[in-house]
């Protein structure tokens, strides 16, 4: 098959990072900006974190709360966004941080950061998958409000789950593209369709003075202004799968231009749809300890019954957010399988030479799909042992995804912001303010998002986000002193390399897929 210029141009400068091409450049920016749309899913994320800011706050945190989150993620979108458009790279962030560092440092850097990019990628599958089919059962009660669903049926309706995300990105990559497009066009029709029906059909509704100025942390066991910041999980959770879509730079015509773009506009619809969606539910909002009473733990089913008077009723605006489930359970697969097969690549993952194969006929990194699958359905297993699993699966992923974002943003700082000065999706004079503004939200949001829901806990609903934290930093540093501290040297090119090609003064060879290898096999 032929390559356009287009491609040609960009497999040339992925050449110049080191890397040959070896995924099919066929996804367009509105698709990326659907795969980000999609895995932040912001109806269905609000819609199972609903709990969180009902019991930490309510109308204030969910309104304001959401307002908040959205306005710093867009800072962080948008300095992301400066550094993708200089390096755009399957890599992302974990690429950033080695060519923004030094040369010695570059090797650590990289290492740390993907293994942050990675365990959140990860964590942010496993948690859209798990509270899909937590929302899935809790259908049922739709119908029957004395249905609670066990364990083992929690677990497996969430590897069905998985498992058709799985499937989908296996053997129907080529209509990827089609899926991310749609998602867009389902997600705000799901809205226009949910506002125009709990607004018309309420019997009851809320005044103006509840929806944007009621506050009641009563049910948190939290000082009143403390819960506040514990519920902007909601919003943080949702809003936190835009860097993910870097990986997909590999796929894309002009990825310098439109990735970047793509990162900071899904930001700025997916807070646009928040609202929109929030508002109306808040003027519907049926009794709230009747809501934090639901046996599922998924409220939103309940108010949907509630307003349109039917359990029918209710499912069929249930559907539409299901619907929204599996755009965002397949596209986070794709960004996070593509994260794996990236840092696969240079040799950061115990069986890298594995992971890291592109599948000649399917043209997708299958065991990289997998890998990210069969890790996530483990982790699903710790609900066994805590039924407020899914608020530590939110909090990791909400943490690693965070500091890996904030990692390359801070080295960046730290070296004068001289490797995007010409950037195509340039900051300018605002970008130290933006910047640092990001690492004082980042470093506040580790400390937070450590935190249980309310007080007090015990074992069953303590929030075991650290221990998840923990559990993967464990694995990291043991396979950095087993295998990587003699062997990882990061990316095959530094960022000095990177500035010798641009100005000429260097040439990158890239014919060596896994340059890795050959620098483990000289030592």
């Amino acid at each position: 098959m032929s390559q356009s210029p287009v491609d040609a141009n960009a497999d040339a400068a992925l050449a110049r990072m080191g890397y040959k091409s070896e995924l099919p450049r066929n996804l367009s920016m509105l698709s990326v900006l659907g795969l980000s749309f999609a895995i932040m899913a912001a109806p269905f994320g609000l819609s199972t974190t609903l709990y969180i800011t009902l019991t930490d706050g309510q109308s204030v945190t969910i309104i304001w709360g959401w307002i908040l989150v959205t306005l710093i993620s867009i800072a962080i979108a948008a300095s992301l966004a400066e550094i993708c458009a200089v390096y755009p790279t399957a890599g992302g962030v974990y690429y950033w941080s080695a060519m923004l560092s030094t040369k010695e440092w570059a090797p650590m850097m990289s290492f740390i950061d993907g293994w942050l990019t990675l365990v959140g990628n990860w964590t942010v599958t496993l948690s859209i998958t798990f509270s899909g089919g937590q929302l899935i059962l809790s259908a049922i009660s739709l119908w029957n409000e004395d249905f609670v669903a066990n364990t083992w049926q929690t677990i497996l309706m969430f590897w069905a789950v998985i498992w058709v995300c799985a499937v989908v990105n296996i053997f129907f990559s080529k209509w990827l593209d089609l899926i991310n497009k749609v998602c867009i066009y389902w997600t705000a029709a799901s809205v226009v369709i949910i506002l125009i029906t709990l607004l018309t059909m309420a019997d009851h509704k809320r005044d103006g003075a509840f929806v944007f100025g009621h506050y009641d942390a009563s049910q948190s066991g939290w000082p009143s202004g403390w819960a506040f910041f514990v519920g902007l999980l909601q919003a943080a959770y949702t809003l936190t799968g835009y860097g993910m879509v870097a990986a997909m730079c590999e796929e894309v015509q002009n990825p310098h231009r439109e990735v970047p773009k793509a990162i900071v506009l899904s930001v700025v619809a997916a807070g646009i749809t928040g609202l929109v969606y929030l508002i109306p539910i808040l003027f519907v909002l049926p009794d709230v300890k009747l809501l934090l009473n639901v046996a599922s733990g998924q409220p939103i089913g309940t108010i949907f019954k509630t307003v349109t008077g039917s359990a029918g009723g209710g499912f069929g605006l249930l559907f539409l957010i299901l619907g929204i489930l599996m755009f965002a359970g397949i596209g986070a697969l794709t960004a996070a399988s593509r994260c794996t097969y990236a840092f696969a690549r240079d040799g950061a993952i115990p069986g890298f030479r594995i992971w890291r194969k592109v599948n000649d006929r399917l043209n997708v990194p299958v065991y990289a799909i997998l890998l990210s699958t069969t890790v996530d359905c483990l982790l699903g297993l710790i609900y066994f042992g805590s039924t407020a699993a899914f608020n530590s699966f939110t909090g990791v992923a909400t943490i690693c995804l965070s500091t890996s974002y904030g990692v390359p943003i801070f080295i960046s700082l730290l070296r004068g912001r001289e490797a995007v000065k010409e950037s195509s999706f340039s900051l300018g004079r605002y970008g130290y303010a933006i910047n640092i503004a990001t690492i004082c939200w980042i470093v506040l949001a580790v400390v937070l998002f450590c935190m249980p829901v309310s007080l007090p806990v015990d074992a069953s609903s303590m929030n075991y986000a650290s221990a998840v934290f923990a559990g993967f930093a464990a694995i990291s540093i043991a396979w950095y002193f087993a295998y990587a501290r003699k062997h990882f040297t990061g990316p095959p090119v530094t960022g000095d390399d990177m500035a010798g090609v641009m100005t000429g003064k260097a040439v990158v060879d890239a014919e060596n897929v896994y340059p890795n290898d050959a620098i483990a096999e000289k030592k």
